[in-house]
């Protein structure tokens, strides 16, 4: 594609190149087209979802830079749908093709010590931390930090994978073999980066997140806070409006606008937060994209977030971020497919259905979800517990 004066918006009928195919990708995709842009999709999975909806894509792994290269040479404009996208090929595509998002968040994104580090130096609320390079260090976390943490993977962890908690000293002799194992092989591969990460347990009396979009122009807008809830690690569903104080709810979306504006983010960030018992926040991580507790807006908010995240990334005026109704997004994972399913002919009206094209359905894969609508929280939450597709705990 010709080069653009990159200041100025991104008009369609452009094409969107999307890092990733999976579900976040394809309503990012749907949203977009119905905005008259065409997509281009780079995935290792012949017929992803995200390329079901859009006009082409390159079946290649997220580290082919040559595969990116030919996804860039279709596209006007380069976004990733998730942060496991290789930043190495997001930054070679930095010199040829434009890739608002750039390769630097995401680099430091896909590493724990590198995020609540930045965070920390821009004065934002984390929680406390040691880096562990080497076994001896998680004693010196001990000390510092007290009997209590949580150790952690400092890449590709998610849904509770690759995370320990320590409650007793028993513990650090039951894991200790496990980080053994991660350091040696962070050591062989030559990657000089901390493997691990120890964070101090943060006894949290709730959840929650913030998506805000910030674009070029230096707009920014956040949606309404999410109160969230997990299973098993996983996230269950989301409640908005969170049933937090209204302070604790100003406070984390200004927190959240304070994190796109100083880390220079466009598109959307997702900035999730534990809520201590006296309301003090502290980041727990970022998604620098859409994020599946932002999947409520697609139904309740004047402006979902994927069509925003287009907005962002092509530089037009941010949408309207108002909440038009009470919601509840629950989850729709493989073992919640067939009740789902089952239920469908007698849904009430108010209930969302959003499956994502997905064709082997697996245990606590996500499949799809659900965006329940009621004058209130208490009554969206009332029907999820009688639909009997979930084990409502809210």
């Amino acid at each position: 594609m010709p080069e653009s004066d990159h200041s100025s918006a991104i008009l369609p009928p452009a094409v969107i190149g999307i890092l990733g195919g999976g579900q976040l990708g394809r309503m990012m995709a749907l949203d977009g087209r119905r905005m008259g842009y065409r997509f281009q999709v780079l995935d290792p999975t012949p017929n992803c979802p995200a390329a079901q909806v859009s006009d082409g894509q390159v079946v290649a792994k997220y580290d082919n830079v040559e595969a990116a290269k030919l996804l860039a040479n279709r596209c006007d404009v380069i976004t990733y749908e998730f942060e496991n996208v290789d930043a190495d090929v997001a930054a070679a595509l930095e010199h040829s093709a434009y890739v608002p998002q750039g390769s630097r968040l995401l680099a430091t994104t896909q590493h724990r010590v590198r995020e609540k580090s930045t965070l920390a130096e821009a004065g934002l609320p984390v929680t406390p931390y040691v880096p562990i390079a080497r076994l001896d260090d998680v004693d010196r976390a001990v000390a510092q930090l007290g009997n209590r943490l949580v150790v952690k993977t400092c890449r590709g962890g998610y849904d509770g994978k690759g995370q320990w908690m320590v409650q007793e000293s028993s513990d650090l002799d039951r894991f200790s073999p496990q980080w053994q194992s991660i350091i040696e092989a962070r050591t062989a591969s030559g990657d000089e980066d901390d493997p691990l990460i120890a964070e101090q347990y943060i006894p949290f009396v709730g959840e929650c997140s913030v998506v805000v979009a910030r674009n070029p122009r230096g707009e920014t807008a956040a949606f309404p806070v999410a109160e969230n809830v997990h299973v098993n690690h996983i996230l269950h569903m989301s409640i908005v409006p969170a049933r937090f104080p209204a302070a604790v709810l100003e406070q984390a979306r200004s927190i959240a606008c304070d994190v796109a504006r100083k880390l220079e983010v466009v598109g959307l960030i997702a900035v999730e937060f534990f809520v201590a018992d006296e309301g003090q926040l502290y980041i727990n991580e970022l998604a620098p994209r859409p994020h599946n507790s932002g999947h409520y807006t697609m139904d309740a908010c004047a402006t979902s977030q994927f069509e925003q995240h287009v907005r962002a990334i092509c530089n037009l005026p941010l949408g309207d971020v108002s909440l038009l109704t009470p919601v509840v997004m629950v989850n729709v994972l493989g073992q919640h497919v067939d009740p789902l399913l089952r239920a469908m002919p007698s849904l009430p009206g108010q209930v969302k259905v959003h499956l994502y094209g997905k064709t082997e359905v697996k245990r606590d894969r996500k499949m799809g979800h659900v965006n329940i609508l009621a004058p209130d929280v208490e009554q969206a939450l009332e029907v999820a517990r009688g639909l009997g597709i979930w084990q409502v705990q809210a």
